[in-house]
């Protein structure tokens, strides 16, 4: 049986002000730090690591350092973990978002906002073709008995759980919920189990 563990990375500036991060290098914030270390913490005292993979992007990293000196494992990146290119709308409000683009809006014009590529960006399927490529890699890279950490977004967050659970786009992005430096867990045993998911609960 190997096991995936996907996490979100600690809490940002961007996240308190409810900003589109998108690729932006945002930093975390002190609240953020201390997230991360927590779920170091967890994840060196509830399992044995043998691989650790990030996005690239800023906040992931800051998040993933602690965990790789609480695993003692080398970090490697992946840049198809990183959250969605939102383009020219990356630092834009939600409410800028939504109410300004709704084209963008899956509660508003349903696949169609999949379906949207905003100018220098990707759409919606695209970074989920981009992200399941990258989870099924991983998948098929692993030992029975390896375990591997993914510290990641929200983002693709949604889309792994959400198409493990057999969720439509709208569904994934709508239906689901996933905080800062939550916990996923995922087991292989011939077909795929979701043992956690949006496991918080080392932030207690």
């Amino acid at each position: 049986m190997s096991t995936i563990l996907l996490v979100r990375h600690g809490e940002t500036e961007w996240n308190r002000k409810r900003r589109v991060q998108g690729w932006a290098p945002v930093a975390l914030t002190d609240e953020g730090h201390s997230q991360a270390a927590s779920l170091a913490d967890r994840l060196a005292s509830d399992y044995s690591v043998d691989r650790l993979i990030s996005s690239d992007l800023r906040r992931t990293l800051e998040t993933a350092r602690p965990i790789a000196r609480a695993v003692d494992c080398e970090l490697t990146t992946d840049r198809r973990w990183r959250e969605r290119n939102f383009g020219v709308l990356q630092g834009l409000g939600y409410g800028e978002l939504f109410l300004g683009h709704p084209e963008f809006t899956l509660s508003e014009v349903g696949y169609r906002a999949a379906e949207a590529i905003p100018e220098g960006g990707e759409s919606l399927l695209d970074q989920r073709e981009r992200v399941l490529d990258g989870f099924r890699e991983l998948r098929a890279s692993l030992a029975a008995d390896e375990t591997a950490v993914v510290v990641t977004h929200g983002g693709p967050l949604y889309l792994v759980v959400g198409w493990l659970r057999g969720l439509d786009i709208e569904a994934t992005i709508l239906d689901q919920d996933q905080g800062n430096c939550a916990l996923n867990e995922i087991v292989d045993e011939s077909e795929l189990t979701i043992r956690r998911e949006n496991d918080c609960s080392h932030l207690d």
